[in-house]
This record gives C-alpha cells, sequence and structure tokens, in this order.
C-alpha cells in the first residue's frame, strides 16, 4: 500500500538530539545561510579571474577553455549529490558537512599556489565534489526543524546566502584582483572561511546516529526507494524546473562579469558592482516572497498553488532578461540586467520549498534534493560550457541571452504542468 507524502511522513530518528529553542533554530538556519554563502563565493570566485586579463594569459585560455573552467565545477558536484543526500539521510549532518566544509576551503586556497591549467582544473573539480554536501545537508535540517507554514521563510533565508555568495563574491573577488593579484585573491576567500567553523562546531549539535539509530534510519528511508523517486513525474517536473531555473543564475554567476566587461565596456570592478545588485536582489526578493507566500497559507491558502503561482510569476518576469541583450544603451541594459534576476527571486524560496519540502516524504529529503541537484548541477555546466560555445559561435552575448529566455519559458511550464502532489514519490508500507 502506498500514500500520498502529503498525507504521511516518517522523520529520520534524532533521539539522541534534544529539540533546539525557537531562537536555537534560526540560529543554526543562519549558520547554514552563511556556510552556503561561503561555498558561492568560492566557486564563483573563479568568473571575476576569467575576466581578469593576467589570469587568462597566464594559463593561455580561449573563449572555450573559459567555458570549460566554469563548468569544471559542475560536473563533479552533479556526479556526487545522490551520493550525498544518501550520507546524510543516514549519518546526519554536522560531521559530513564539517569534513567536507574544510576540503573545499583548503582546494579554493590552493589554487592560488597553481601554475598549470590541469593542476587548476582538478581544483575546480575538488571544490565542487566537496561542496556537493551543501544542499542535501541544509535541506535535511530544515525539513526536520521548521513546519510547512515556516518553510518558505527558513528556505527564503537560506537562500539568501546562495544569492549573495556571489552577490559578495564578485565585487571581493574584482577588488582582491585589481589592489592584489588573483593569486592572492583565491587563497584569502579559500583561508577567509575557516572562521565559520567556529561557530558551527560550538553551536550546532553532534547528530552522527548510532548503529541502531542507523539501522532505523535505513529502514525509513527505504521506504521511499530510489525507484520510486525515479518513477515519480513531479521529480522529473522538479528536476527540469531546477535546471531552467539554474541554468540562468549559473549564467550570471559564471559568465556576468566577463559581458559586462567585454560587451557593455565596464571595469572590472564596476561589472562586479553590477553583479552584487542583481544577486542581492534576488536574495532580496526571494525572502520577501518566501514570507508572503508563508502567510497566505497561513491564511488558509493552499500549500502547493500558492508556491506554484509565485514560481510561475518569478519565470515569467526573468524573461525581461532578453531586453536587456538588446538594450541600447548601457542604462537600459544594467536595469533590466539587474531586474530580470531579481524578479526571479519570486521562485527562489517557493521552488526550493515547493520541490524539496512540501511534496517531498521527509525520510528521503537527503536524497530526493540529491537527485534535484544533479540537474541544478548540470544547469551550471550547461550554463557555462554551452554559453562559451555561444559565445565563441556568435561573436556576442545576444544568443546566448535567448536561450536563457527560451529555458526560463520552459520552466514556468514545467512547474505548471508536473509539480503535482499525486505525481510525487510513494511511501511504500
Amino acid at each position: 500500500m502506498a500514500s500520498s507524502p502529503l498525507s504521511k511522513e516518517t522523520a529520520v530518528p534524532a533521539a539522541r538530539v534534544p529539540e533546539l529553542s525557537p531562537a536555537g533554530r534560526w540560529l543554526i538556519l543562519f549558520l547554514l545561510a552563511t556556510g552556503v554563502l561561503i561555498a558561492f563565493v568560492d566557486r564563483t570566485s573563479i568568473s571575476s579571474a576569467l575576466a581578469d586579463p593576467p589570469f587568462i594569459r597566464h594559463f593561455g585560455l580561449s573563449d572555450l577553455d573559459r567555458g570549460w573552467l566554469n563548468s569544471a565545477f559542475f560536473w563533479s558536484y552533479g556526479l556526487v549529490q545522490i551520493p550525498m543526500g544518501w550520507l546524510v539521510d543516514r549519518y546526519g549532518v554536522k560531521v559530513p558537512y564539517t569534513i567536507c566544509f574544510v576540503l573545499w576551503c583548503l582546494a579554493t586556497a590552493a589554487i592560488g599556489l597553481v601554475d598549470a591549467f590541469a593542476t587548476l582544473l582538478t581544483m575546480r573539480l575538488l571544490i565542487g565534489a566537496a561542496e556537493a554536501i551543501v544542499m542535501p545537508a541544509s535541506y535535511r535540517w530544515i525539513k526536520n526543524n521548521f513546519s510547512e507554514r515556516q518553510n518558505g521563510t527558513a528556505v527564503g533565508i537560506f537562500a539568501m546566502g546562495n544569492k549573495f555568495g556571489p552577490a559578495i563574491g564578485a565585487p571581493v573577488a574584482a577588488w582582491l584582483i585589481v589592489n592584489y593579484d588573483w593569486r592572492m585573491m583565491f587563497i584569502l576567500t579559500g583561508v577567509a572561511g575557516f572562521i565559520w567553523l567556529i561557530p558551527w562546531i560550538l553551536t550546532v549539535r553532534n547528530d552522527w546516529p548510532t548503529v541502531e539509530e542507523r539501522e532505523s534510519a535505513k529502514k525509513k528511508a527505504s521506504a521511499v526507494t530510489m525507484g520510486a523517486i525515479l518513477r515519480s513525474p513531479l521529480v522529473w517536473g522538479a528536476m527540469i524546473v531546477n535546471f531552467c531555473y539554474g541554468y540562468f543564475t549559473f549564467y550570471c554567476m559564471t559568465w556576468m562579469p566577463a559581458y559586462l566587461v567585454e560587451e557593455r565596456d565596464l571595469s572590472l570592478k564596476e561589472s562586479g558592482l553590477y553583479t552584487f545588485f542583481s544577486f542581492a536582489g534576488i536574495a532580496i526578493v526571494a525572502v520577501i516572497a518566501g514570507w508572503g507566500a508563508d502567510k497566505l497559507i497561513e491564511r488558509g491558502g493552499d500549500p502547493v498553488f500558492v508556491r506554484k503561482a509565485f514560481v510561475i510569476a518569478g519565470f515569467i518576469g526573468a524573461c525581461t532578461v532578453l531586453l536587456g541583450a538588446y538594450a541600447p544603451s548601457l542604462s537600459m541594459a544594467l536595469f533590466w540586467n539587474v531586474f530580470s534576476l531579481s524578479f526571479l527571486g519570486l521562485a527562489t524560496a517557493n521552488n526550493l520549498a515547493l520541490c524539496r519540502l512540501t511534496l517531498i516524504p521527509k525520510p528521503a529529503i537527503g536524497l530526493v534534493t540529491g537527485v534535484q541537484q544533479v540537474a541544478t548541477s548540470l544547469a551550471g555546466g550547461v550554463a557555462a560550457s554551452l554559453s562559451g560555445w555561444l559565445l565563441h559561435v556568435s561573436g556576442g552575448y545576444d544568443l546566448p541571452m535567448l536561450v536563457i529566455f527560451v529555458f526560463l519559458i520552459i520552466g514556468a511550464a514545467a512547474t505548471w504542468i508536473l509539480l503535482r502532489p499525486q505525481w510525487a514519490p510513494k511511501i511504500s508500507e
């Protein structure tokens, strides 16, 4: 017999971990948001380096090389998403997250010491593999500690981290490159992350399960099998939606600095500033939209309908990116660049809450998040490499932005058609 995830959920046991106070929950959520911010700073700092002529000359990079280097992170990131989801579903959040955090910070700092392209590529692959822990672990923790009426706000605050990461990372990386050099930029951004480990280790309780708890968790997680997950039209719909959302955001993370420098003749510092405005905009709108959806749900609104409406509105509004591509003046191009990505914030928290919390059985949150992150990772790899190829063949950025427009329309349609509760993975009894 099977039942809908909206009618029945089974939690991974947490007998050894006392329930957190409300203040404690929000504090750890803030740490998770800061952790993902650091992750995004470390993964996107390469984009500023790839707009830096000395860095390009040092490694002899072509446009195609820049595209592949931008995308390398996402291939390893996507490859280990599902194993990372399996890991946190069975072994908790704190210890796996801590180990992976140390690895990606060290690899980021090491880029400042390399001279060979192959070594540079290897470090990017290692960063991608280590950062794959972030999303499954974070959503596992949020699901266990917040209710449906709080999910939009909680996910919105968490999502601020992955938007303020590139927002802060781009201008900071540009400033460090201009005032020092690309080597110092990578070393400092990598080493600075270790400061976060102090409050994380001191504040977050150890949730490493006992042997008995691991066995119990294994049985409960098996209530939603990988076969059931892959047979779910909702899971495939969520992967399409996340791919389309990620394609635009990862394009902005990887190619926006170069676009502003090469197509709109801004300096590297100016490009970092406008990249900040774009990602700060989407972060702020994400929190407001998540909170607004929560309030509508609290007043009796259907969670699925409310969140889908916000997601579709976000995709449609983001299509204005095409107006920026064809804008005749610099001021209008910059306005539509910032506006389009900011408007996508309507979709950010509500899409994540819908696809990874509302519609998914609790025992499989980590695993399903890992599956969905494969699509997100693929979006990053495709956006970085395909945009580089389109730039190479067309000689401009209009064609790459037209492809973004197409994916945004597909994302809106997939949200409406495929994200249905009756198509969610089923819990077996």
